[in-house]
C-alpha cells in the first residue's frame, strides 16, 4: 500500500495504540475528526467540528518523523563506554587484588614491562633508516639520546616528568615514523623521504596497490598504516612515561646508572671504539633528526632558486623558422618505455633476454633499411615518478621532485615536444594510457591532442597497473593518428605503460591483426601471474621485470617495421631504472637511449654524440644527465638558440 494512504486511514482505537508510548503516538491522530476526551495523561483531544482546547496547538510533525514513528522500535540500551570510568576503576581494583595475591607473577610481569619499554625506545632511537642498515650490530651501540632523557627525566618533578617524558616519547615515535618513511623511500624511488613535499605520494601509493592488488587491499593498507603509525607513536610515549616514573622511583641508583653510561659513551666516543664497523657511541636519532630538517630547509630554499633558474631558457626566444629544420617533413616519435633501466642490459638474471631481443630488432630494423644510435642518460627520478624522467628529458631542467615539476609546468619553458608545435609545422599529439584523469600539462608540453586510457576504444582488462598493453596502445596510436593521411607531419610522444611494477600479469604478443577492441587479452590477463606472487619474489620480480621489457621493446619495434616510412625517426628511452630490489641499492640512475632512422642523414647529424651502433649502448658509450638531452638534440637538428634572460 502507498505511505500516502497509509498517512491518511485513521488510526484504529486500540489499547495498544492508546497506551503504547515506544512509537511516539499515543494514540493521537490529529485532524481525522474525532471527539476531544481526555488521555491517559489527562491531555484532551478535540470533541468533532470542534477547536483544540488549547489556544495556541503545537505544530504538525513533519511527515519525514511522522513516518520513522510508525516504525516500530526500541531505544537501544547505553553502551557500556558510558561507564568507562567505573570500568577502569574496577580494572584497577581486580588488577590491585591480583597482584596482592600472586606477588612473585606480578613482579615479573612488571620487570618485564619495563624490560620491554626500555628495550622499545632504545631500539627506536637505534633504528636505521634503510634496510640494508637492519643488521644486529646497529642495535648494540649506546644512544647518546638515551642518557640525555634519562637525565632530564631524573632532573624533574613528579608532573612535569610525565609531560616531557610523554613529549620526548612520541617525538622517538614520529622520527620512527620518519625512519620507515625514509625505508620505503630508499627502496622503492633511490631517495629519502621529504617531509615538506612526499604527502602527497602517499596518496599516489595506495592509488598503484588499488590498480595492482585491489581496492579492498589498498584500503587496508591505508588503515593498517596509520594505526601503525598511532601505535608507534603512543607505544614510544607510554614506555617514556612508565621509565620516567621508575627512575624517579629508584633515584640514587639510576643516577648512577646515568653517570656510568655518560662516561662509557664519551669514552667510547673518544676512542672511536667500533662493533662489526659501527661506532658504539650512537647518536642516530640526532643525525636523523638534522638530516630531515636540513631536507626540509633545502626544499624550502630550492622553489626560489628553481623558478629562476626556469625563467632562463637557451632557446626560449628562438623563432619558429630556426627550430629543428633538419628534421622538416619527418614523423618523429618521442616514446618513453616504463622503467627501462640500465639493469635491463646489464643485471645477470635480467640482461641476456632483452640484450638478445635489441640484438634481434637491430638486425631485423636493419633489413627493412633502419639504422639505430643508442647511448646513456642519467634521470632525474629512480624506482617511480615517471614524470619527473619525462618532464627533465624534454624540458632541459632538472626535475627530481614535486615542487620543481608544479613551478616549471606552471610556466612558459619551451619543451622539446613544443618546439615541433611552435614551428606549425608539425601536428602534435600524445598517446597516454596511463593518464586516467584532468591533464593539464598538455599545454605546457605543446601537444594539439592527447589520447588518454579513455580515447583509444580499450575493451580489454588491465595487466597490474598499466590500463592495457603497449602493442593495443600502439596499434591504436596507428589507428587514430599515425596511419592517416595529413598535410602536415606529425610529432608524437606516446609513454608504453606494460613494464610497469609489479610486472604481473603481463600481456603476451598476438598478431596485430587480431587486436581488435583488446578482449584478445581477456585470456592472457586470466591465465597470468597474480600480482601479489610476484611483489614478495625478489627473484621472480627481477625475472618478470626483464620479460616486461623485452614485451614492451618488441612491441614498439614491430610498430616500427610494421607502420614505419622513409621519414619516420622514432626516438626511445626510458624514464628510470627499476626500484631497488630489482635494480640494487648501488645502482646508477643510467636509463638507454636510441634514436632510430631510414634517412641517413638523421643519425649523421648525432655522429659527434659517438653513441654506439644499433638499439644497445655499449658499456663506455657517453652517459649525459637527462636534462642535457633537449638541447643537444635541438642544436643537433639545426636549432638556434635565443636565450630568454632569468
Amino acid at each position: 500500500m502507498p505511505v500516502s494512504s497509509r498517512l491518511r486511514r485513521p488510526a484504529r482505537k486500540t489499547e495498544e495504540t492508546r497506551e503504547s508510548g515506544e512509537n511516539g503516538e499515543k494514540g493521537e491522530n490529529r485532524g481525522n475528526g474525532e471527539s476531544e476526551k481526555p488521555n491517559a495523561d489527562g491531555r484532551t483531544r478535540p470533541e468533532p467540528g470542534t477547536a483544540p482546547s488549547s489556544p495556541d496547538p503545537a505544530p504538525r510533525t513533519p511527515l519525514p518523523l511522522r513516518l520513522l514513528l510508525r516504525v516500530p522500535f526500541r531505544l537501544p540500551r547505553l553502551p557500556r563506554l558510558l561507564h568507562l570510568p567505573r570500568l577502569l576503576r574496577h580494572l584497577r581494583t581486580r588488577l590491585a587484588d591480583l597482584r596482592r595475591a600472586h606477588p612473585t607473577a606480578a613482579r615479573a610481569v612488571r620487570r618485564s614491562v619495563h624490560v620491554l619499554a626500555a628495550v622499545l625506545l632504545v631500539g627506536a632511537l637505534l633504528l636505521p633508516d634503510t634496510l640494508a642498515g637492519l643488521r644486529p650490530s646497529r642495535f648494540a651501540r649506546i644512544p647518546a639520546e638515551a642518557v640525555v632523557g634519562a637525565a632530564l627525566l631524573l632532573a624533574l618533578p613528579r608532573r612535569p616528568r610525565s609531560v616531557v617524558a610523554a613529549l620526548y616519547g612520541a617525538g622517538i615515535g614520529v622520527l620512527t615514523v620518519l625512519n620507515l618513511l625514509d625505508m620505503g623511500f630508499t627502496e622503492y624511488l633511490g631517495r629519502r623521504f621529504d617531509v615538506v613535499l612526499d604527502w602527497e605520494l602517499l596518496d599516489d601509493a595506495q592509488a598503484y596497490i588499488e590498480d595492482s592488488m585491489s581496492g579492498t587491499a589498498a584500503t587496508a593498507a591505508a588503515v593498517g598504516a596509520v594505526v601503525l603509525a598511532l601505535l608507534l607513536v603512543a607505544g614510544p610515549a607510554l614506555a617514556a612515561v612508565r621509565l620516567g616514573h621508575l627512575l624517579a622511583r629508584h633515584r640514587s641508583r639510576a643516577t648512577r646508572g646515568v653517570l656510568v653510561a655518560g662516561t662509557v659513551w664519551i669514552t667510547c666516543a673518544a676512542l672511536g671504539l667500533q662493533v662489526s664497523g659501527v661506532p658504539v657511541a650512537s647518536d642516530r636519532a640526532a643525525d636523523a633528526l638534522r638530516a630531515q630538517a636540513r631536507r626540509a630547509v633545502d626544499t624550502l630554499r630550492d622553489e626560489a632558486a628553481f623558478a629562476k633558474e626556469a625563467r632562463a631558457d637557451a632557446f626560449g626566444a628562438t623563432p619558429p623558422e630556426q627550430l629543428v629544420p633538419d628534421l622538416r617533413g619527418k614523423d618523429v616519435v618521442f616514446a618513453f618505455i616504463e622503467s627501462y633501466g640500465r639493469a635491463a642490459v646489464e643485471d645477470p638474471l635480467v640482461a641476456p633476454g632483452v640484450i638478445r631481443t635489441l640484438d634481434t630488432h637491430t638486425e631485423a630494423l636493419a633489413r627493412a633499411g633502419y639504422h639505430a644510435r643508442s647511448g646513456w642518460l642519467t634521470s632525474a627520478t629512480f624506482g617511480g615518478s615517471s614524470w619527473l624522467g619525462h618532464s627533465t628529458a624534454l624540458s632541459g631542467l632538472w626535475i627530481d621532485n614535486q615542487q620543481r615539476y608544479r613551478t616549471v609546468t606552471g610556466g612558459d619553458r619551451l619543451t622539446l615536444t613544443k618546439a615541433f608545435q611552435k614551428t606549425g609545422a608539425w601536428d602534435t599529439v600524445g598517446v597516454m594510457p596511463g593518464v586516467q584523469k584532468g591533464w593539464p600539462e598538455a599545454k605546457w608540453y605543446g601537444l594539439d591532442k592527447v589520447y588518454d586510457a579513455f580515447d583509444l576504444g580499450y575493451r580489454g582488462p588491465k595487466f597490474s597497473w598499466s590500463t592495457m598493453p603497449d602493442q593495443y596502445a600502439l596499434e591504436a596510436f596507428e589507428r587514430l593518428e599515425h596511419g592517416r593521411a595529413r598535410d602536415r607531419p606529425l610529432m608524437s610522444e606516446v609513454i608504453l605503460t606494460s613494464s610497469h611494477q609489479p610486472w604481473a600479469p603481463l600481456p603476451e604478443l598476438v598478431g596485430w591483426d587480431e587486436l581488435g577492441d583488446g578482449s584478445v587479452f581477456d585470456a592472457v590477463r586470466k591465465d597470468g601471474r597474480k600480482s601479489a606472487d610476484v611483489i614478495a619474489d625478489t627473484a621472480a620480480s627481477r625475472r618478470e621485470y626483464g620479460r616486461s621489457i623485452q614485451y614492451s621493446v618488441t612491441s614498439l619495434l614491430q610498430w616500427l617495421e610494421r607502420y614505419g616510412t622513409d621519414d619516420t625517426v622514432l626516438v626511445f628511452l626510458g624514464d628510470h631504472q627499476p626500484i631497488a630490489r630489482v635494480s640494487g641499492h648501488r645502482a646508477s640512475r643510467d636509463v638507454p637511449v636510441s634514436i632510430v632512422a631510414k634517412d641517413p642523414a638523421v643519425l649523421e647529424k648525432i655522429a659527434d654524440w659517438n653513441w654506439a651502433e644499433g638499439l644497445r649502448p655499449s658499456e663506455d658509450a657517453p652517459v649525459w644527465r637527462m636534462d642535457a638531452f633537449r638541447d643537444r638534440f635541438l642544436r643537433a637538428y639545426g636549432s638556434v638558440p635565443h636565450p630568454t634572460g632569468g
